[in-house]
């Protein structure tokens, strides 16, 4: 939902773009070794070195940017009882737009 209580649909082409959008605000100033932009296949532990502390404070800035709480992100980051090993940006913008609407 926007700021006036009406949900907002986002294309798959808005999520991602979004989702760019705070990981270029949240890696600015990181010395990163990953050249060319990120895109939808931009990995983020093995492109961008993503910690656990940097998929924590990823989550919160979804939530924020996306005006949403609440997303089941341990769907996205688990599977079989163990966490995943990388993310790309089309994997968490697929997930969003699976969640958006729950």
């Amino acid at each position: 939902m926007d700021n006036f209580g009406v949900r907002t649909r986002f294309s798959s082409a808005d999520l991602v773009a979004g989702l760019i959008r705070i990981l270029e605000e949240m890696t600015s100033d990181w010395e990163l070794d990953f050249t060319g932009g990120i895109g939808p296949d931009t990995r983020l532990i093995g492109d961008l070195e993503f910690e656990s502390i940097d998929v924590v404070q990823l989550v919160v800035a979804v939530e924020e940017g996306f005006g949403r709480r609440g997303f089941p992100f341990e769907q996205l980051l688990m599977a079989d009882g163990r966490y995943v090993d990388d993310l790309t940006v089309g994997e968490v913008a697929a997930f969003l737009e699976r969640h958006l609407d729950d």
